[in-house]
This record gives structure tokens, sequence and C-alpha cells, in this order.
């Protein structure tokens, strides 16, 4: 199929003018190529219902994906027919479907909290601090701008969180000492940047052209800078980037297995414990919701589910008090 590479092209394209992130672009990029392949590189126009189902089947049979890998699956086939191909073609797909596993999220007591946030050093202390304490996802925390922290509110602006959505948070005190301290060294480094003849952060594309020096000035510049320079895959342009979710998984895994805490931990654990603490300390439902950011209650409902007085809040006949 000698039309692929203009395909994707075409593709990569569409997803820049949605402002989609560079992860989902690489993400649709990768399934849509695995789609055409599986079917010997016919091109996509030319199938449609029964191939797209066989591609999902496949995915669950032989693959044995997850439900969350067959959804991103979904969804990038599902950009690609109606806002590339402008072609109809899921309104009745029938494919088998991984089933979603009825898992409760992953806990840290305060307790165990405290142990892993003891044992991790440097920055990435601060980060989890912020996971933790304003209950962010680490891709939110990773991308904050020095914008987005207002020390005089106490609170953090998340902008484009999951689904696009932007809420706010509130900024512990804990850690406010620690940031500022940080971001004057922040500030040091952009200066550094800007006398290298550097020093332009990425900006989606309608802010880039809203405010044309806006990539230059130290408040749209990343609260947690990388410690290198690198070439933007998307415009070639060399900038500093924040730094990589990756280092931030392995920094917290390293944490936990010093710390002694045996509970698998990711920095997705530190959100759950955020919302189940304030479930504890009597905190209501749909004030965690807002400040998570879910789109219906019932996403948040979840953590009533582990906390430490049982499954429904309801004391065990075992723990009942004898009669005298």
């Amino acid at each position: 199929m000698n039309q692929l590479p203009n395909l994707l092209d075409i593709i990569r394209n569409k997803i820049r003018l949605k402002h989609y992130s560079i992860r989902t672009e690489e993400a649709y990029i990768s399934w849509i190529k695995r789609y055409i392949y599986f079917h010997n590189k016919r091109h996509p126009k030319d199938m449609g219902k029964k191939e797209i189902e066989a591609f999902l089947t496949d995915l669950v049979v032989k693959g044995n994906v997850s439900a969350s890998t067959q959804n991103q699956a979904f969804s990038a086939l599902l950009f690609l027919y109606e806002k590339v191909i402008n072609k109809n073609v899921f309104k009745n797909v029938n494919a088998l479907r991984a089933k979603k596993p009825q898992r409760l999220p992953t806990v840290l007591t305060f307790d165990e909290t405290m142990e892993i946030i003891d044992s991790i050093t440097g920055i990435f202390q601060l980060i989890v601090k912020l996971l933790y304490g304003g209950g962010l996802r680490g891709i939110e925390c990773v991308r904050l701008r020095v914008k987005d922290i207002d020390f005089e509110m106490n609170q953090i602006v998340i902008r484009n969180g999951k689904g696009q959505k932007g809420r706010v948070t509130m900024l512990p005190e804990d850690a406010k000492l620690a940031l500022k301290e940080h971001l004057k060294y922040v500030k040091k480094l952009h200066e550094r940047d800007l006398s290298q003849g550097y020093g332009s952060v990425y900006l989606p594309n309608a802010l880039a052209k809203k405010y044309k020096n806006a990539s230059k000035e130290l408040e749209w510049q990343y609260a947690f800078p990388s410690k290198i320079l690198s070439v933007d895959p998307r415009s070639g342009i060399k900038r500093r980037h924040h730094i990589h979710l990756d280092s931030l998984s392995k920094a917290i895994k390293r944490a936990a297995r010093i710390s002694g805490v045996t509970k698998t931990v990711s920095s997705h654990v530190f959100r759950h414990s955020f919302a189940t603490h304030l479930l504890e300390d009597g905190y209501d439902i749909r004030t965690i919701q807002e400040l998570l950011g879910h789109k219906d209650v019932s996403t948040t409902m979840i953590y009533t589910h582990v906390l430490n007085k049982g499954g429904r809040a309801v004391r065990s006949p075992l723990d009942r008090k004898k009669k005298a």
C-alpha cells in the first residue's frame, strides 16, 4: 500500500488540529498501522464494519489484551473513520470485547504514604507531595506550568486534564516552601536557556498563535522541567520539555521498595489515597468529585468501598459488643 505514509501524515495533521497530546498521537498512529497491516495493507477506505470487528476480536482472542487496551484501539479506529475518512461504519460494530475487571483501587494508609514520601529524595518528593496533597494524576503534575501554581489562593489549576477538562484543587501547605524554592531554580534555568538561544517552551497551537511571545515567558514554562534539552518531534525545535513520567514512576517504585510497602504503588495510587483519606476525614463526596475532576459522582463513589469502615460502611456482626 504505497499511500500509507501519506495517509498517516493526514491522520497526524487531523490529530494536531484537535490539539491531542503527542502520547495520543503516537498511540493512535500505532493502532491504525496495526489495523492496516492486520488486513494485509488494504486501505481503510476499502474496509469497514467486518474488518474492524475482526481486528478488535483478534486483539482479545489471540492478543489477550486488557479492556483498556482494546478501548484505545477502538478509539483510534473511530477517529480514523469519523475524522479522517468520513465514513460512518461504527454504528453496529459488534466485536468480542475484553472484560473489564472489577478491581478496587489500591489505597495506601496515611503512614504508608508518609513512609514512601520520606523515602523519595529531590524533586520527585515534591511531585509526590502534590500528587497526594492535591489528588493530581501523574501526567497532570509533570505538565504543570509555573502560572498554574497560585500561592496567594493556595490552589493549583489543572488545564486540559483527562477529557480536556480543567479544574482547581488545593495547594498543600506542606509543599509550599519547597515549591517556592524549586521555582527559583526553574527561573534561573530558564534565564540560562534564554542566554544560550533557547528558552522556548511547547504551547498548543491555539495558544502559540494567540500569544506570540508566550513560549519564552517564565509563567508558561513547565514547573518541573527536564534536566536536558530535546528536539520536539512535532516542530523539530530544540527546547526544554517537562520531566518524563517514566522517571517519576521509577522513583516511586524505588521509594516503595525502600520503605518496605508491599502494595503495588504507582503515581495514581496517591490520587486514590487522596480521595479515600478525604472521605475518612468526613469531606462531602461531591466536593471530592470536583477536586478529582470526575464527570460523574458514580466514579468517585468507588472510594467509599475501600474505607476502613468496610464495604458499605456496615459494621461486622463479629464486632458487636457482648451484652453484660
